[in-house]
């Protein structure tokens, strides 16, 4: 598969966050790692941007190339244009910084330390997993406003009993963490510890962070752990 191919895939997934409702104004980002479909036309590019250093270094990816959905950019606008709303990346060679090569020099989503943190975890650990997903399913959001569902153990407890599917595809479930700044080392840093066990991360009162092989596969898990909150909101009282 051709890294645009890849972007293609993300833009399909972001006209169906749009369609769901998951992904208001510029709501939501996505980052893929292309590493393996980038050839020389790619890796000879120069960068459009200087170097931004970032604040951990990452060893595990350095030397890497990721599409990111750009800050402020609104997933159906993605949906059309991707390369108009997105860029690729290049992580430094030491993993300690990144530089934009193309194809605008629009700065990536603000959620950039916690997907390439995630990534970098991935890199060793699970290197089939290439895609990292934030969006606002607004059933999954809703949950995290309930007090006695606000901890790992409650949530899953709540979701696995919905539907047969969600334990089926969703093993490890979701590890749920308190609220934390968006963009800020505190989340990015709780959203590593989490993701390490689950399938999945809830961001009380925010959204929702998966991986996946691919963005569909990423997509797929959300998607089954919100139909499981739809069912449960679905049950009068859930929210009283």
């Amino acid at each position: 598969m051709l890294f645009t191919d890849t972007i293609n895939m993300c833009a399909e997934v972001a006209g169906m966050l749009w369609q769901r409702g998951w992904a208001e104004r510029n709501g939501g980002n996505l980052v893929v790692n292309i590493t393996e479909d980038v050839d020389e036309n790619i890796r000879r590019l120069p960068p459009l941007t200087t170097p931004t250093v970032l604040d951990t270094k990452l060893e595990n990816i350095s030397g890497m190339y990721f599409y990111c959905k750009g800050s402020g950019c609104r997933m159906r606008d993605l949906a059309r244009k991707p390369m108009d709303n997105g860029c690729i990346i290049r992580i430094g060679a030491d993993g300690s910084s990144y530089e934009i090569i193309a194809c605008k020099p629009i700065q990536p989503t603000s959620e950039l330390p916690s997907h390439l943190a995630i990534h970098n975890h991935l890199a060793a650990n699970r290197p089939e997993m290439k895609a990292s997903l934030h969006t606002h399913p607004t059933e999954l959001v809703a949950l995290s406003h309930v007090e006695n569902l606000c901890n790992t153990e409650q949530m899953n407890k709540t979701l696995w009993a919905m539907i047969p599917e969600t334990r089926l595809f969703c093993p490890k479930g979701v590890g749920f963490l308190p609220y934390a700044e968006p963009g800020s080392i505190e989340l990015a840093a709780g959203t590593l510890k989490l993701i390490e066990q689950h399938d999945a991360v809830l961001w009380e009162k925010h959204g929702v962070i998966a991986v996946g092989s691919d963005m569909m596969d990423a997509f797929d898990t959300v998607d089954i752990l919100n139909k499981a909150a739809q069912i449960r909101c679905a049950i009068p009282s859930v929210i009283a």
